[in-house]
């Protein structure tokens, strides 16, 4: 299923991703009234390192096969404690449940509004059957 998606379903797709593979406290803001940088911050939590480069590497494979993008850049730390996947309109973090705490990025952008888990289940819906 290859289509071009607007950045407020794929906030949606990759939270329901995360979700899948049991990525943890997930949370969508949408930035795009606040800074430039992108429309949606995508967060996630795990509770490895493993997991950490694991929730990385399964959603730069499925935003591939569903999008055909690859995300414009990547980074992370040496230890796997905070992965960001940049695709431009979308920025999604992954980080370690202890630097999610420190770092506490969505205290940092609470002027963004946040996104209900309800609302990005049901636009995201209609990709479920894919994400498995």
């Amino acid at each position: 299923m290859k289509e071009t998606v607007k950045s407020d379903k794929l906030a949606s797709v990759i939270a329901r991703i995360l979700d899948d593979k049991l990525g943890k406290d997930i949370s969508i803001l949408n930035i795009s009234n606040v800074s430039v940088l992108a429309d949606y911050f995508v967060i996630c939590s795990a509770d490895t390192s493993t997991q950490v480069r694991a929730l990385t590497s399964y959603v730069k494979e499925k935003v591939k096969d569903l999008f055909e993008r690859l995300p414009n850049g990547q980074e992370s730390d040496l230890k796997n404690r905070w992965n960001l996947l940049d695709y431009g309109d979308v920025i999604v973090h992954i980080l370690h449940k202890e630097e999610r705490e420190t770092y506490a990025i969505e205290k940092f952008w609470n002027h963004a509004f946040k996104v209900s888990e309800d609302k990005w289940k049901k636009d995201s819906e209609e990709f479920s059957e894919y994400v498995k």
